[in-house]
């Protein structure tokens, strides 16, 4: 039995609390590699790179390139309108101007005549979709947002992630009030550029700064015929005009037609872009997911400890990490609780199924253990759990999760607090590590 032991700290100058700037000091991502399987064998393509545009690490056929594009862009401007986009002038803006040409030389092997049209008819599309200020439109689709599409939090290096979820039209009703008709459709994919759109003004657009999102799309009940065109043509609209904003793009709760999936949209996509994917099957979100974002920035519906509402009160509070074994029972002890005292806590565990129970021990002898959370089963589908304690004397809180009954290892997170009875706010402290 694995007991983790966590003492309580008595100075409140122990707030581990991180930085309030979500793209410093934070931990790499540290995927292990995995064996391949029959579903991801038909992606056999590289693990992608991403560029840090900065000028000077070009190769000089490159930087060649990119001046040869600048010149060509200049002699097809009209000089009364200079082309900008996301507000960076593409001619005068020095790096990030230059960034941004990157992203285009880039998605076309550095083959400037590729990369000038597609430029082009970039710039041409966006002043004709008014791209530059869908984000202020509103486009009635209250009922969608925060449930398949949308922005949430960020990754271990900083990229905000954007989450994608189109199991809800399996709903006939749903899917006929969205995708009835043409004009629906039109106005779906506005709506979903939007969405893009808010994610993009996240980034830096600067070298070495963040340049790029992280996109996960849940396939679990995502209705495929009835989306494919729809699915088509947001894939079109994303390539041919956000070139290289999109460093990774991970694929969860992936069923086993996936392949057949794949190959419906996989000619519209270049290698490069294959070359960022990331699969996941059915069940294994969490475990996934942890590898590239931390658990306090994943959403609760996918093994994280992220609510909506948790983002309202500034950077979520750290959490800590750990795995338990098939056949092991992990024990976390939270030592040191005053009497008086109020703790709060969340934990879950990737897929859960398994047993969990949380207690309070006294210090002092002849005092009864008390049971907050009385041991249950917690089914697969279950979210992260957050309860409070205000304990009557000293002692300290056990939580308990039991993987007896599974060969399969699993990944966990827990995070809690303690305000000690004075209820000041330099009483509040955060007790779990970074």
């Amino acid at each position: 039995m694995q007991k983790l032991h966590l003492g309580h700290p008595h100075s409140p100058s122990m707030d581990t609390t991180p930085s309030s700037t979500p793209f410093r000091d934070l931990p790499e991502a540290s995927p292990k590699a995995s064996k391949k399987t029959t579903l991801t064998s038909f992606m056999t393509a590289p693990s992608f790179k991403e560029d840090t545009y900065f000028v000077s690490h070009l190769k000089p056929s490159e930087r060649k390139s990119l001046q040869d594009l600048r010149d060509k862009l200049l002699a097809s401007s009209d000089s009364s309108n200079p082309p900008s986009m996301w507000g960076v002038p593409l001619l005068d803006g020095g790096d990030r101007g230059d960034m941004l040409l990157l992203k285009f030389l880039r998605a076309r092997d550095f083959r400037v005549h590729d990369a000038l049209n597609m430029l082009l008819k970039c710039l041409a599309w966006r002043t004709e979709f008014g791209a530059d200020n869908v984000v202020e439109e509103e486009l009635g689709f209250k009922e969608l947002e925060g449930v398949v599409a949308y922005t949430h939090s960020y990754d271990r290096e900083g990229h905000p992630v954007c989450y994608n979820a189109y199991g809800v039209f399996k709903d006939k009703e749903m899917y006929e009030r969205v995708f009835g008709d043409d004009e629906k459709l039109k106005r779906f994919l506005r709506w979903r550029i939007q969405v893009l759109e808010r994610g993009v003004k996240m980034l830096h657009f600067k070298p070495g700064g963040v340049n790029s999102l992280i996109q996960v799309t849940d396939l679990k009940d995502m209705p495929k015929r009835e989306l494919r065109v729809a699915s088509n043509q947001i894939l079109s609209l994303f390539q041919d005009n956000y070139p290289e904003m999109v460093a990774r793009k991970i694929f969860i709760n992936v069923p086993w037609y996936f392949s057949v999936l794949y190959s419906m949209f996989s000619p519209f996509l270049t290698q490069r872009t294959k070359s960022k994917f990331v699969i996941s099957k059915e069940g294994n979100a969490a475990d996934t997911l942890y590898k590239f974002i931390r658990p306090e920035n994943i959403p609760v519906r996918y093994g994280g400890l992220s609510r909506p509402s948790d983002l309202e009160n500034g950077p979520p509070k750290p959490a800590s990490e750990f795995t338990v074994k098939g056949g092991e029972k992990v024990n976390i002890q939270i030592e040191g609780i005053e009497s008086g005292a109020s703790i709060t806590w969340d934990i879950v565990v990737g897929g859960w199924d398994l047993e969990y129970s949380a207690e309070f021990v006294p210090n002092a002898q002849g005092s009864y253990t008390l049971a907050v959370d009385k041991a249950r089963k917690i089914e697969a589908t279950e979210e992260a759990i957050h309860n409070s304690f205000t304990s009557k004397e000293a002692g300290k809180m056990i939580l308990s999760v039991d993987n007896s009954a599974s060969r399969k290892k699993k990944v966990a997170a827990y995070r809690y607090f303690v305000r000690k009875c004075n209820n000041t706010p330099s009483s509040e402290l955060q007790l779990s590590p970074k």
